[in-house]
């Protein structure tokens, strides 16, 4: 075991993986502060979390004590100095841009007790582009998640430059604990282990709609009915639409800026989309319309609407 288990959370950024990695903690036990600038932020995850229980509770999956309890270790603050006061681990999930989140690092550094670990959930960014601005190199690191965590519980672990194994050792057990297999990535990798593997997909599949190949339906369904997990997750182009097209085109940047090759140019298809303000599930149109999508459909997976 680790000499200091991990026993409070933080977390930075409400907005869909903040607020469902925090509620994924708060299940499994943990007491939570869920952090944001901005109230309707809160307001929005509150109410995400609670429609997530009520849907549990339908299916059986829950019961309404179970809700009751998960709610008291649930707290919402604007207050930065609030929620990091106790946390053993501060999990940052701000929009993927390098310098908000050195920003947030930096202040992160400066407020969190000495013992803290600082981790990023960035779904592209090395930790080691953003560690500098803190007193801790040995206790900060890349854990990145994939949401619905419940449905896909995986996360990638990447060191930075100087993380500690005692540090990895927490976290691991700690991922472990909230029913999540850790992914150790070896080395410094953009996009670590699975979501390296994803960018290719996810790649792949705008160039074929972009480039008029196919419509973006068919390749959902074709993802689909290869994997078999229709049930569980969405096919790309309605997963893109949760996580947002914007967040989407943050990723691509990373990888372009890093490459320079042409051929990692984010595609006209994502670009259009983010002209027309249409970014998925929280603005009420992506690929899909929402917030009852055609795949959602029982006849769409045969090729209705």
């Amino acid at each position: 075991m680790a000499k200091n288990p991990i026993e409070t959370i933080c977390v930075v950024g409400s907005g869909h993986m903040g607020w469902i990695f925090g509620f994924q903690c708060a299940v499994h036990g943990y007491p939570v502060w869920l952090f944001d600038i901005a109230l309707e932020g809160l307001e929005r995850a509150k109410k995400n979390i609670t429609q997530e229980m009520n849907t549990r509770i339908d299916q059986q999956q829950l019961s309404p004590e179970e809700k009751k309890s998960i709610l008291t270790r649930l707290h919402f603050t604007q207050d930065l100095n609030v929620g990091v006061a106790h946390a053993d681990l501060v999990f940052e999930a701000v929009p993927e841009k390098l310098e908000i989140k050195r920003k947030i690092f930096a202040q992160l550094d400066q407020l969190s007790p000495s013992h803290t670990i600082l981790a990023t959930g960035s779904s592209s960014l090395p930790v080691s582009q953003i560690e500098d601005v803190t007193q801790r190199f040995d206790r900060v690191l890349n854990t990145h998640y994939y949401p619905p965590i419940w449905h896909m519980p995986m996360a990638d672990v990447m060191r930075g430059t100087a993380t500690s194994d005692e540090t990895v050792d927490r976290v691991r057990q700690f991922i472990q604990s909230i029913g999540v297999t850790p992914l150790m990535v070896l080395k410094e990798s953009t996009g670590f282990l699975f979501n390296r593997i994803w960018r290719a997909i996810k790649k792949e599949c705008l160039t074929v709609v972009d480039t008029g190949v196919a419509t973006f339906e068919d390749v959902d369904r074709a993802w689909n009915l290869f994997t078999g997990i229709f049930n569980k997750t969405p096919g790309p182009f309605a997963l893109m639409d949760t996580i947002g097209i914007d967040t989407i085109l943050d990723i691509e940047l990373v990888y372009y800026q890093k490459s320079g090759n042409e051929v990692d140019a984010p595609p006209k298809l994502l670009t259009d989309k983010i002209d027309k303000n249409e970014l998925g599930v929280k603005t009420g149109k992506g690929f899909y319309t929402y917030p009852n999508p055609t795949f959602q459909n029982p006849t769409w997976l045969k090729g209705g609407n």
